[in-house]
């Protein structure tokens, strides 16, 4: 009898095995990623998935000798190696550059079931306590390598954005904007830190960037959503997915724009000095849409989330609908292609790499986590056209490459933050590499 009965549990347990497997089993995209970038990509109907697809190469590192692979005409080589996880990059105006040496603050809550498979099987820093760091590196030669390296402030709660106003050094950490006293040429941040505003904290998306627009003296903080698809809530999101505008002389802030699901990298475009960001969209929804983008960051425009995606795509999964709303949710300007996960954001002018990249931004794109074939780890350049818009026709163009192994299994490195080093090339921060390439033009 006891025969009889193990037999009719391990048929159950095989049957249930069998249909798991067939939920489960992870749908390829069925388009290039190509095809979901520009000015008007090929947004096809979603393919809600029963169970997430996670697919996260391993985190391998450089091999000696090995590096990234440059676009014809540039050449890459290290700035610096052996840091922590360096995720974000900050130049200040003597040359030096602030590196973050950070990752996600403890334990990862409210990110669903996205999140934590993504915790569980992802590669880099997921699982690692974030070192909590900023360092600052030193060229004292000018041949593109930084032979000093100084601890300019440890012990901050996953310190991300920085931006120097007047004498006064703001860092955005997972919980608070935090301002020092701060004389450019110092090597180590000794003031006391004044806390300006206080940021909402926890959930999936833990960066928080600034941008500083001198004309207008107004400092924006970029804060992401802290699920997927406000899935604990609307009124759990209050003052997420959103760029924060503060006046640092009276400390008065605002919502400058909404509806951003994880706005992180943000620049000021040149010719226009308007603000743009680089946004990661939603999960769950298949390898094809929607579309990571680029955009220009409108006072009191609404991007969509979580209701919708660019620019009126209705996501069936979120509760409370908005139909009424469609109609006033702003189309971004730029698709990046599907769960390229952007991180970093620079426009061209300092960069100094030729004719090609003169005139555009500079993205970092940290790669898929949820994408099979694996999209994104490169950087890549967005050409723009006279009038301070993506130029008509434009597609990414390939900067670096080479972050994974032909299969998308293995991660060499990933691309986050990327700044120009204000001397004749860009700097891109690599936190599974844990280098800082230097990226030149090739003479």
């Amino acid at each position: 009898m006891w025969k009889r009965v193990l037999l009719i549990l391990a048929a159950i347990l095989l049957v249930a095995g069998g249909l798991f497997a067939w939920l489960a089993w992870p749908e390829p995209a069925q388009l290039p990623v190509e095809a979901v970038t520009g000015t008007r990509p090929k947004i096809t109907d979603p393919r809600e998935e029963s169970f997430p697809i996670v697919r996260v190469p391993g985190a391998t590192g450089w091999a000696p000798g090995k590096a990234p692979t440059p676009a014809a005409g540039l050449k890459v080589a290290a700035f610096a190696r052996d840091l922590d996880h360096p995720q974000w990059l900050y130049r200040l105006p003597n040359g030096d550059i602030l590196v973050a040496e950070t990752g996600a603050p403890g334990p990862r809550r409210g990110q669903g079931l996205f999140g934590s498979l993504a915790q569980w099987l992802g590669g880099g820093r997921t699982d690692a306590a974030s070192p909590d760091r900023i360092v600052l590196l030193r060229d004292t030669n000018g041949d593109g390598v930084a032979e000093q390296r100084f601890t300019f402030r440890s012990g901050l709660k996953s310190p991300f954005g920085m931006a120097l106003i007047d004498d006064w050094l703001y860092v955005a950490t997972n919980d608070a904007l935090l301002r020092f006293a701060f004389h450019v040429g110092d090597t180590r941040l000794a003031a006391k830190p004044e806390k300006v505003m206080r940021l909402p904290s926890g959930g999936a998306h833990w960066t928080r960037s600034l941008a500083y627009d001198p004309v207008a003296k107004r400092l924006y903080v970029a804060v992401g959503s802290g699920t997927n698809i406000a899935d604990q809530g609307v009124d759990a999101e209050k003052l997420r997915a959103t760029v924060i505008e503060l006046n640092p002389a009276t400390g008065y802030w605002r919502s400058f724009a909404a509806g951003l699901r994880n706005p992180v990298g943000m620049d000021l475009e040149p010719r226009s000095g308007r603000l743009w960001a680089v946004v990661d969209e939603r999960e769950g929804l298949g390898g094809d849409v929607p579309p990571d983008y680029l955009t220009e960051v409108e006072l009191g425009a609404h991007y969509g989330w979580p209701w919708a995606y660019w620019g009126g795509y209705v996501d069936p999964r979120v509760s409370a609908e908005q139909p009424d709303m469609l109609q006033y949710y702003k189309r971004p300007d730029f698709a990046l292609g599907p769960h390229v996960t952007p991180l970093g954001l620079a426009f061209a002018p300092d960069a100094r790499l030729g004719a090609r990249f003169a005139n555009g931004a500079f993205v970092g794109e940290h790669g898929s986590s949820n994408r099979i074939p694996v999209s994104g780890y490169r950087v890549v350049f967005v050409p723009f056209g006279d009038k301070g818009y993506p130029a008509k026709g434009a597609k990414p163009i390939d900067v670096l490459t080479g972050f994974t192994d032909a299969a998308g299994k293995n991660a060499y490195g990933r691309p986050a933050g990327v700044i120009a080093d204000g001397k004749d090339g860009l700097l891109v921060a690599d936190d599974v590499g844990n280098v800082i390439w230097h990226v030149t033009a090739a003479r």
